[in-house]
């Protein structure tokens, strides 16, 4: 992998649609631990094998897929702490995707 600046690095990742979660990438920017600190899913946490790569300067594509089957893709830009993020869940209708935007806040260790 190459300069995953964000690894081993914790941060608040504050959504659009009001779900808050803390964030705590491994030292080596393979897995990530969640925990969901608002919203509908408040107190759910999982850790998580991450796919990963950094597409420009401080701006990586981070992925991942859930125990329930969620998959979730994230655009972070550690530059300007912003985060594009798309995942997509099952429900009795068929398969949703849903389109966020949100922001980063690195929390100290």
């Amino acid at each position: 992998m190459s300069n995953l600046t964000y690894a081993g690095k914790t941060y608040r990742f504050t959504v659009d649609n009001g779900t808050v979660f803390r964030n705590a990438y491994a030292a080596d920017g393979t897995r990530l631990h969640y925990e969901v600190l608002a919203g509908p899913a408040a107190g759910a946490t999982e850790n998580v094998d991450l796919h990963a790569a950094e597409i420009a300067p401080g701006v990586f594509l981070v992925g991942w897929t859930e125990k329930s089957g969620m998959t979730v893709t994230h655009a972070m830009n550690l530059g300007t702490g912003t985060v594009h993020a798309f995942w997509t869940y099952s429900t009795a209708h068929g398969r949703v995707g849903e389109l966020h935007t949100g922001t980063l806040t690195e929390l100290a260790r």
